[in-house]
């Protein structure tokens, strides 16, 4: 799960249906996790309330380990044109270490060959 994703179910955006659906089983990055900590922190939530709404969710947070790190980092050239970020490459990093789909906002990542399905919200 990308963070965007959460995002828009959290905003309740265009796609946060398809979210929701898809909740149960996922999994997401520590490092996608931190992306919507930190928009929660700036949308002026307390630290109780963000935990209370992430554990809420229910998805399974994955550590950024050395792996990821390698993983996320053989990922910039050819994911650099698109202009992804540390982010983006730490979720693409973690599904294709699992193999599961990745669930995104983000349409550029259809594009990306990387024998992992990529599937948009909207």
């Amino acid at each position: 799960m990308d963070a965007s994703a959460v995002l828009a179910l959290l905003n309740g955006e265009s796609g946060a249906d398809r979210v929701a659906m898809r909740l149960a089983g996922s999994v997401i990055s520590t490092v996608n996790l931190a992306e919507v900590h930190s928009k929660l922190a700036d949308y002026g939530m307390s630290d109780g309330e963000i935990g209370e709404v992430t554990d809420a969710l229910g998805l399974e947070p994955v550590p950024f380990d050395a792996g990821m790190a390698q993983r996320a980092g053989r990922l910039r050239p050819l994911t650099r044109a698109l202009g992804l970020s540390l982010g983006d490459r730490a979720c693409l990093a973690l599904a294709v270490a699992v193999q599961l789909p990745v669930l995104t906002a983000e349409q550029a990542w259809t594009c990306l060959d990387l024998g992992v399905r990529v599937e948009t919200i909207r």
